[in-house]
């Protein structure tokens, strides 16, 4: 049974390169089209649409009251369509409960390949099959001590932004050790991101500059399309090959906190798509860090976090909750 999507923009041309597009997938059907939000908001119901893609600006009713009067009514994944120059906007869609967002290209024409390619992941592994997969939990490094992490690596890709404005705003102001998040995002939306996350929490959260001196009480995202490693108590960043099609690349961070910190590492993987993040754990593992994956059950995508489940690199698997009471405990400084 074919996924059933409705698509809401205001530009024609835009619905009909989204129609064309679809056109071309097996397992996704246009069920139908709206102009702006309050058409959307009426063909709902009738159309029973198994995902919406939604445009941010829009006349009558724009995408972010669409998104909230859906978010209110149904629970239907909902895909934002964002341009550049609305990144501060996407980053709010995210944390009303937009699963996600797909950047408009300037030349849109120029870019369809990609455009397509990105459209047809992000769509399907919303609704990818749950698979079975057995909870390999590995034991704890003999010469392990909870209590003495000093740093903490954090990956994430779809549902990430929301799950990681969550975390990071619950941690207390004195923290033992530095974090640094990979979150899979194009340039310029990382920027509104850590804004956002600086805004909501009491620790300094920066988007990471190559060259950064490493702080403890600091909070350091990747840029989007560099990927980010650890240097001699600095942050270094690069454009080398993507790995797993992507830049930043979760691996490229774990595997050089690993080396570095060893035994006083922790490792989160959250949700997202895909398997970064799983050989980079392995690494930790190998230098007896401990490891923590978002459970399943509160995943958009289990995808990353699966995939290092199962491969047995993982200590713990735990809701977002139990993540955030676990990583308060570990990094955060007592008063």
């Amino acid at each position: 049974m074919s996924i059933r999507l409705l698509v809401v923009d205001d530009s024609a041309f835009m619905r009909r390169i989204i129609s064309d597009i679809v056109d071309e997938i097996d397992g996704i059907e246009v069920v139908g089209i709206a102009r702006n939000g309050l058409e959307a908001l009426e063909k709902i119901p009738r159309l029973n649409p198994d995902v919406i893609t939604l445009d941010i600006e829009m006349p009558k009713l724009n995408g972010i009251e669409t998104l909230k009067k859906i978010k209110e009514d149904y629970n239907i994944p909902v895909i934002m369509l964002s341009s550049l120059t609305g990144t501060d906007i996407t980053i709010e869609a995210l944390q009303i409960g937009a699963v996600d967002f797909i950047e408009k290209p300037k030349d849109i024409k120029s870019n369809l390949s990609s455009f397509k390619e990105e459209f047809e992941l992000k769509v399907t592994s919303i609704f990818g099959k749950k698979k079975i997969i057995t909870k390999k939990i590995v034991s704890p490094c003999k010469n392990m001590d909870c209590q003495n992490i000093k740093a903490v690596v954090i990956g994430a890709s779809t549902g990430g932004p929301k799950v990681l404005v969550n975390l990071i705003s619950k941690l207390p102001e004195k923290l033992k050790g530095p974090i640094f998040i990979v979150q899979h995002m194009p340039k310029g939306f990382t920027t509104s991101l850590a804004n956002r996350m600086n805004n909501e929490s009491k620790v300094r959260v920066v988007e990471a500059e190559d060259g950064m001196l490493i702080r403890n009480d600091t909070v350091y995202l990747a840029p989007g399309d560099f990927h980010m490693t650890i240097e001699n108590d600095r942050i270094s960043l690069n454009s080398k090959e993507k790995i797993h099609g992507v830049r930043p690349a979760v691996d490229y961070l774990f595997s050089s906190a690993a080396q570095i910190y060893k035994e006083n590492l922790l490792g989160i993987i959250l949700t997202g798509m895909g398997k970064d993040g799983t050989e980079g754990m392995r690494l930790i593992k190998e230098y007896c860090g401990y490891n923590i994956a978002q459970s399943e059950e509160s995943c958009v995508v289990y995808g990353m976090p699966g995939s290092a489940v199962s491969k047995g690199v993982v200590d713990e698997i735990l809701d977002i909750d139990e993540i955030s009471n676990k990583l308060n405990q570990l990094i955060g400084v007592k008063k």
